[in-house]
């Protein structure tokens, strides 16, 4: 990918995106998208650089309430991260999930934007009581593989690379990823996309942990299902969500200032 002049990048999803886990409510979410940024600005060319992503939204939402604005930005570069919310719920539709996200590929490459997207990791061994939902996984990455591929747009596949799933890469909730995890995701994205100064150390393996105990390993999906997963169920139920009430974090287009990809 050539970074000649001045670039606009614009991100669109979800929480991920937006950053949650990469930072707090007071001091601000840096996330793996802000990386990217850097990442790009850190080649020397201009950015500006917009993220629309807001929290809890469903792949349809991000279609419909950030995919014209991104548009009208004519981004150079652009990247569509989302599914995981329809993913984990009882009524989840891969047609109309995927047909989602395909219509984003289309519509921002159409106005010439070099776009990427990510697959999801094996969910189970982030959180072994999503093991029912890990054919799910593997049928919505093998459609986005496909949908990417008849737009032209660029994979950052971290499903393929056992590192996606260490647990140091992921917050205590399991759904969204530590400081250290959105700059996996953010080297993998800038190596599909060929940024000058990119490689494939995003997939290195981190230091090996000792086992956790069977005991151990037990009293932590007890916590899990109630300090995360019960309030998650309870939101849904009342028909909440954590999106409720939030707008896009960077609406506009801002100058990046490259700070060379640290985390």
């Amino acid at each position: 990918m050539r970074l000649d002049g001045d670039l606009r990048y614009v991100a669109l999803g979800d929480s991920q995106t937006e950053g949650l886990g990469d930072g707090d409510e007071e001091s601000g979410y840096r996330g793996w998208a802000d990386r990217f940024a850097e990442r790009l600005a850190a080649t020397g060319a201009r950015v500006d650089y917009a993220n629309l992503a807001v929290r809890g939204r469903l792949a349809e939402q991000v279609r419909t309430e950030q995919l014209e604005d991104a548009l009208e930005l004519r981004p150079d570069v652009a990247t569509v991260f989302a599914g995981v919310n329809d993913l984990i719920r009882p009524g989840y539709d891969a047609d109309a999930v995927v047909g989602h996200l395909e219509t984003m590929f289309a519509e921002l490459t159409g106005v010439g934007a070099r776009v990427a997207t990510l697959t999801f990791p094996d969910i189970a061994r982030i959180a072994p009581l999503a093991r029912p939902l890990v054919p799910r996984v593997l049928d919505f990455n093998a459609r986005v593989r496909e949908a990417a591929e008849r737009h032209g747009v660029a994979v950052a596949d971290t499903a393929l690379h056992e590192v996606a799933t260490d647990r140091r890469l992921w917050r205590s909730d399991r759904l969204h990823c530590s400081p250290e995890g959105h700059e996996r995701i953010a080297g993998a994205v800038a190596h599909a996309l060929g940024i000058p100064g990119s490689d494939d150390s995003w997939t290195d393996p981190l230091p090996p942990l000792p086992a956790p105990g069977a005991w151990r390993t037990v009293a932590a999906e007890v916590r899990w299902l109630g300090s995360f997963l019960g309030p998650w169920v309870v939101r849904r139920v009342r028909g909440r969500s954590s999106g409720d009430g939030r707008t896009a974090k960077r609406p506009a287009p801002l100058p990046v200032v490259p700070c060379g990809g640290a985390p």
